[in-house]
């Protein structure tokens, strides 16, 4: 399988289990609080990647670390909480929307921050993708009236975040492999993961009903694939693509998450349907420019 094969099949991929996690959220919170999921989710995520790349971890040079340290902390400690609160606060297709704005970011600070060069048609890319956004959070608005949008900053502020880690990764840990990467940031986050949960007062307060452990299986679920193995092939492809590329899976997760949504009784209209169809032809247009 050629490069741009192995591309495709990761944005497909990691667009079904990205897009697939919203949901497992929403019900994780069912029985958890915001901070214990996203405490449990690195953790678990820990255990799981130290399992199976903690050899990696000695490809990690001096040079890295600092790398690994702010990526770790843009591209998931904040945003694991970020999330956790928002989908607490509005449904979680209009959570995985509002996250479409993540290869904006990239582009926008890729190109004023980075220096990375871009061509016109990827921007054109980029607006078309937004453009369907934009459609779906308006009639997403209109058919949840009562949702609190205030928690609609939190993912924007979470895709920032994304956007910072695709692009430092790309340009200073563009030599060592996804594996490594990803083990590395979980290695750093475990600890602040496990002392936030503690102050929680998960270890003092959680009782065992079928409520929480079924939280605690959502949990799970989400950490060993919607974290552990995604940002593993998400740092791959960051690897063998452009950051504005592998960025642009935020616009196909919706389209995943809101299908998930509308199974569970989040309202969805044709319009809502037609934008999504505007988003995957901004992701196409961005690859064809490249």
């Amino acid at each position: 399988m050629n490069k741009q094969q192995q591309k495709w099949l990761f944005l497909i991929v990691l667009s079904l289990v990205w897009g697939s996690s919203f949901i497992l959220m929403k019900k994780a919170l069912i029985g958890l609080t915001p901070v214990q999921v996203g405490a449990l989710r690195m953790l678990i995520s820990a255990v799981f990647l130290l399992l199976i790349g903690f050899r990696s971890i000695r490809k990690i040079e001096k040079r890295h670390w600092k790398y690994i340290v702010i990526t770790a902390a843009l591209g998931t400690f904040f945003p694991v909480f970020l999330f956790a609160f928002a989908i607490n606060g509005i449904d979680s297709s209009i959570a995985a929307i509002l996250n479409s704005l993540t290869p904006f970011n990239t582009f926008m600070f890729g190109a004023l921050v980075f220096g990375f060069a871009f061509k016109k048609k990827q921007l054109i890319g980029i607006l078309v993708g937004l453009i369907g956004t934009l459609v779906l959070i308006l009639k997403g608005a209109e058919l949840n009236p009562n949702q609190n949008y205030w928690y609609a900053l939190l993912v924007i502020i979470a895709s920032v975040g994304y956007a910072f880690n695709v692009n430092m990764i790309k340009k200073y840990l563009s030599d060592l492999d996804a594996l490594a990467i990803t083990t590395g940031h979980f290695l750093l986050l475990s600890v602040p993961a496990l002392l936030v949960l503690t102050f929680s007062g998960f270890f003092s307060t959680f009782e065992v009903t079928p409520i929480t452990t079924s939280s605690l299986g959502y949990v799970a679920v989400l950490a060993i694939f919607g974290t552990g193995i995604a940002k593993v092939l998400f740092n791959k492809l960051i690897h063998i693509s452009s950051p504005v590329f592998s960025s642009s899976v935020t616009y196909v997760i919706p389209v995943v998450a809101v299908m998930w949504g509308v199974i569970d009784g989040e309202k969805l209209s044709f319009i809502q349907f037609f934008a999504g169809g505007i988003i995957l032809l901004g992701v196409w247009l961005v690859n064809k420019a490249k």
